[in-house]
């Protein structure tokens, strides 16, 4: 088929909002709220971030501090789950009837009359076209894994995310990391049957790891129940083993090894940014803009999100970049005045 046959021009909106988790939901609902047109853009479905999490996982956050849009958020425990996040997150874009346009990448962003053209491809392979007058770009800290930068680091058996323990039943697993994530996936791998060791290049987890996790960590250790090497890295990846180096060792370390949990953290995805010309801290990664109004060094480009915290997502969370999309609604009613 012709490209330029399956090209849908789509009408014009006031706000094109590029990523569906809750700080996008957040943005299009103040939008709405506003009285302005806005259209979520998500490759995944809605709140893709928090499909991808553990399937059993257990918010840190309290549930008010969770909400988004007015909508109290209500389960029996005062943390929720994964599942009912999805549930809740759901329900939010439903009952506010937001525009989402689920599995539909957006592949460029370029200048037009007074305004913006996002150039969109669906799941199908259509191409479409969309005019905003703002956008706002939400699509969080997970564009790139922090990926193993050794020899074998790239196997099929490495992986970046952790969803579930049961497939690893009686196999030798290796976590790396010592964040929430590592000590969440390490712990629920042990129960599932895993063989599980932890390799930290530090003498110590890391001091945002969930509190009520330690305790539950530091007896598997000392019961000798999953194992742990402080002060040590990956060297090489082989099929049926891993090589580790502790900091006092010379030679390094044989581990037999089935998979490995890369639990090392992940980087934004600047690359519709800086085509644009918004300019990121090379150290940082932050979007340069201005706090106040969220708008980049590029008039009519927001940022909203974990996105604008760079390479450290531990800074933004839902908590407090749901904040954002009202500050870009009220620059962008400003800017009309």
């Amino acid at each position: 088929m012709d490209p330029s046959s399956s090209k849908r021009a789509q009408n014009r909106i006031d706000v094109a909002i590029i990523g569906a988790g809750p700080c996008g939901l957040a943005a299009a609902i103040a939008a709405g709220e506003a009285g302005l047109d806005a259209t979520l853009f998500d490759r995944g479905c809605v709140v893709q971030s928090i499909v991808d999490y553990p399937m059993y996982m257990t918010f840190f956050s309290t549930l008010e501090r969770l909400e988004i849009g007015g909508v109290p958020f209500v389960v029996a425990e005062s943390k929720p789950t994964r599942r009912e996040a999805l549930s809740y997150y759901r329900a939010i874009a439903a009952r506010h009837a937001l525009d989402v346009r689920q599995y539909e990448d957006v592949v460029s962003i370029l200048r037009a009359d007074s305004g913006f053209r996002l150039d969109t491809r669906t799941r199908a392979g259509e191409e479409r076209q969309t005019l905003a007058a703002g956008v706002v770009v939400a699509t969080g800290a997970l564009g790139y894994p922090n990926r193993l930068a050794v020899p074998g680091g790239d196997a099929e058996k490495v992986h970046h995310r952790f969803r579930e323990a049961h497939p690893y039943f009686d196999q030798d697993v290796l976590v790396v990391g010592g964040g929430s994530s590592a000590v969440e996936a390490a712990l629920a791998l042990y129960r599932a049957g895993a063989r599980v060791t932890i390799v930290h290049f530090e003498d110590r987890f890391d001091p945002g790891v969930k509190p009520w996790l330690l305790p539950d960590i530091t007896n598997r250790i000392e019961a000798g129940e999953i194992g742990i090497r402080w002060k040590a890295r990956v060297i090489e990846v082989r099929e049926d083993i891993v090589l580790l180096r502790g900091e006092a060792n010379v030679t390094p370390e044989e581990l037999p090894n089935d998979w490995i949990f890369a639990m090392t953290g992940w980087r934004p995805d600047h690359s519709l940014l800086h085509a644009l010309g918004v300019r990121t801290d090379p150290d940082t990664g932050k979007p340069e803009h201005d706090p106040e109004t969220m708008e980049t060094n590029v008039p009519g480009i927001f940022v909203a999100g974990v996105i604008t915290a760079g390479f450290d997502a531990n800074k933004i969370f839902i908590e407090n970049g749901r904040h954002h999309g009202p500050a870009i609604v009220r620059a962008l009613v400003s800017s009309r005045t």
